[in-house]
């Protein structure tokens, strides 16, 4: 067996159940546990990136949903939150927050008097556009710390698992 000082954190974790808990078997730990880990240490670095230009990362979302739409960059809060994969609720605070600074409006929808429609302004598009050049040369270095080879294994991988993962259920029909 490895020296405890050259076990990675999961592993430690791992070592210490099956010193406990021999009857279980821990070795998805291996799995969800890193990717837990990489999820949490990739969110605060994409995150640093947000901020220099004033953004949360939901806000950063919402902004890229409009600007990923073309022209006239605008969808109904209910597309963008369907977009974003977030509540109403929570799409309402985003636009809010982006609205009062000025990267975004909301006007009546010609199609329906009572819908709104969020549209990106000018400066917000500016914003987006140079937030979104950083934000991907940020994930470049990031995914750089692979070689291609691994980078296109895992996101073959990772590709399959989510796939099997967000097969409709049963109960989702």
């Amino acid at each position: 067996m490895d020296h405890p000082q050259s076990l990675d954190r999961v592993a430690r974790i791992q070592a210490d159940w099956r010193r406990e808990r021999p009857d279980v078997d821990v070795s998805p730990q291996g799995v969800i546990g890193r990717l837990h880990r990489l999820a949490d240490r990739l969110t605060e670095d994409l995150c640093l990136v947000y901020g220099r230009y004033g953004l949360t990362e939901g806000e950063f979302d919402v902004l890229c949903a409009l600007r990923r739409t073309g022209e006239p960059y605008e969808r109904a809060p209910g597309e963008l939150a369907a977009h974003t994969m977030v509540t109403t609720g929570a799409m309402t605070k985003r636009i809010d927050s982006l609205e009062r600074a000025g990267l975004v409006t909301r006007r009546r929808s010609h199609d329906d008097q009572r819908g709104r429609i969020v549209a990106l302004t000018r400066p917000g598009r500016d914003l987006i556009d140079r937030a979104f050049t950083d934000h991907m040369r940020n994930e470049r270095r990031l995914v750089n710390l692979l070689t291609s080879t691994e980078a296109e294994a895992l996101e073959g991988l990772l590709t399959a698992w989510l796939s099997r993962m967000e097969k409709p259920r049963p109960t989702d029909k």
